[in-house]
């Protein structure tokens, strides 16, 4: 009984890797890509976002400092 010949180790891996990418390419129609006028909102959004943050930590962070500083001069 004879074994069947199994395929080298590249032809297998490059039959992986083209069905990859066809499955991709398949995928990728499918995705709803964003307007331009969607693309500006949103970063907007996250820029005003990131700021509002980044104003909170520092006030937060110049309070603490200040209650820090009153407290080592307390107890200095």
């Amino acid at each position: 009984m004879a074994e069947a010949k199994k395929e080298n180790w590249f032809k297998r891996t490059w039959a992986k890797v083209c069905k990859y990418f066809r499955e991709l390419r398949s995928e990728l129609k499918k995705v709803v890509w964003p307007t331009p006028q969607q693309v500006l909102k949103n970063t907007a959004i996250v820029v005003v976002c990131v700021i509002a943050v980044g104003v909170f930590i520092w006030l937060f962070d110049f309070i603490a400092q200040i209650g820090i500083d009153a407290l080592i001069r307390v107890f200095h």
